[in-house]
């Protein structure tokens, strides 16, 4: 038996399982596909998370696409974070052409032009599609430390920011809130409530405003506020059964690469602290995909880079699966690599002294095989991929040079008309469309200066006599007792009661959601 005999019988073998799978392609052997081969993934191995990599134009996005396409008709809901607005034909049925049809038939694909299932969302309304906000209190400090750019230390004093809001019932709601606190805190009235936090410095919540402010001029407020985006909208069925696609279109904010990426690893948090543990299911609830990663892991703290590794490692717990898709595996750093056990790699190029670096470490990434992988990552045409996945034992599947399937959806942007429609009839334009703006930190802080007394007339009782000077300290209120007697404080519980009592949880990433 020839050595690509033994091969194809190998992939054959290594890629027949039983149990639900997505087919990807079929097996190539010397530029000829044999459909008789085809290269599957198993739905219960989704949630191992995976990668998608390759050189810009090897094919990506159409991987993106097909792997949606599959997933929706297995009922399972998809949310994918499309950057150039390239994904959007998901909603509309494929075009056929001459070409299409050679490659189909040549792979023995049963092509059949179908719309999916999609709804279009967009970061606060910044292009077509319902509006996605976060609350200033469920982002939490450690993304929009990440966000702004901050160090270590102005992280850490962010995070001190948020604890006293936290604790004085000051919700924040959007970025006005945020720079109201801190305005506060440095100034003459607050200077008390500063010096009890400890490790903040007025110097550095003087730094933090000033990035806020730059931050709010450049028009980011639209992103946080309310209606707050509720992730288990991401995890609906239609009712002919198939999974909804969710688009988040991001064309619109292809220059702050910081912002979307961190809203996107928001969206995975919050869904990590929403979700119940489910343990091996047949298939997964929801299948993220994380396209342009790098942007994530760009100049991150080793705290976030922390975060993340253990969002993605406790996450699949919760039948989530989590696809980066970036240029390269190094992309990625090697702690969360190591946890993505699904791989689909397009070409790659090497005309660089860096580019056969990365080429030598991609290789390695894989198992043992009997290719000769840097030559053929080098020489893969678009549509084509060397594909090894998890098995439904867990184990490495051979490795195989794949042609893909192609989508039957269309392979280009849905046209405006189209999106337009989708937007305007779906639930998610009644539910977060208008922007909503109740009483928060802004306003809270506002009464309480306003109904400020004058000092004369502070306290219309006798003054008590002059404490003994030792004593003096003991016997003045401390900042939460003023806090707590102040005429602002009893109208705070008026207007918000569900603040009081509230318990305010962060998850790994500092995240928080108001405990029902």
């Amino acid at each position: 038996m020839s050595e690509s005999a033994t091969q194809l019988d190998q992939i054959k073998s290594g890629y027949g399982f039983e149990g639900l799978a997505l087919q990807l392609g079929v097996a190539m052997d010397e530029d000829t596909p044999h459909p008789d081969a085809p290269v599957r993934l198993p739905l219960a191995m989704m949630n191992r998370h995976g990668l998608v990599a390759g050189a810009t134009g090897t094919g990506k996005t159409k991987t993106l696409q097909l792997m949606a396409e599959q997933l929706s008709n297995q009922g399972v809901p998809v949310f994918i974070a499309d950057i150039k607005g390239d994904i959007s034909g998901l909603a509309t049925p494929g075009e056929s052409s001459e070409k299409l049809l050679d490659r189909t038939q040549g792979i023995g694909q049963q092509w059949t032009a179908t719309a999916y299932p999609t709804e279009f969302l967009t970061l606060g309304g910044r292009g077509k599609g319902a509006p996605v906000r976060a609350t200033m209190t469920s982002f939490g400090p450690t993304l929009l430390a990440k966000v702004l750019g901050l160090n270590d230390t102005q992280e850490s004093s962010l995070g001190l920011i948020f604890h006293y809001a936290d604790k004085r019932g000051l919700t924040l709601l959007d970025l006005k809130d945020l720079q109201a606190v801190i305005k506060h805190l440095v100034s003459d009235e607050g200077k008390a409530d500063l010096k009890e936090l400890g490790g903040l410095s007025s110097a550095t919540a003087g730094v933090i405003l000033r990035s806020l402010i730059t931050f709010s001029d450049q028009g980011a407020d639209v992103f946080f506020g309310e209606p707050e985006f509720d992730t288990a909208d991401l995890m609906r069925v239609a009712p002919d059964g198939k999974g909804v696609i969710t688009c988040l279109e991001l064309p619109q904010v292809q220059d702050r690469p910081e912002l979307f990426s961190t809203f996107l690893m928001w969206l995975l948090a919050d869904l990590f602290q929403d979700l119940p543990e489910v343990g091996d299911a047949e298939k997964p609830k929801l299948v993220f995909f994380f396209d342009e990663a790098h942007l994530l892991f760009k100049d991150a703290s080793k705290a976030f880079l922390a975060s993340i590794e253990q969002t993605v490692k406790l996450i699949r717990s919760k039948g989530v699966g989590i696809f980066f898709v970036t240029q390269t595996p190094k992309d990625v750093p090697e702690a969360v690599l190591a946890q993505l056990g699904n791989r689909v790699q397009h070409a790659l190029r090497a005309f660089t002294p860096d580019d056969q670096k990365a080429l030598t470490r991609t290789v390695r990434t894989f198992p043992t095989s009997e290719y000769d992988l840097e030559e053929l990552l080098t020489t893969l045409g678009t549509g084509e991929a060397v594909v090894t996945v998890l098995s439904e034992r867990g184990a490495p599947t051979p490795v195989a040079w794949t042609r893909m399937l192609a989508p039957t959806s269309l392979m280009a942007p849905s046209s405006e008309a189209t999106m337009d429609q989708l937007v305007s009839a779906s639930p998610f334009n009644a539910k977060y469309g208008a922007a909503v703006d109740r009483e928060s930190a802004y306003e809270m802080l506002n009464k309480r200066m306003e109904a400020a007394p004058e000092p004369a007339a502070a306290d219309p009782e006798p003054p008590a006599p002059a404490a003994p000077p030792a004593r003096r300290a003991e016997q003045e209120p401390g900042v939460v007792e003023q806090v707590v007697k102040s005429s602002a404080f009893k109208s705070m519980l008026r207007s918000a009661g569900t603040v009081i009592g509230r318990e305010i949880t962060r998850s790994l990433f500092g995240t928080a959601r108001r405990r029902r």
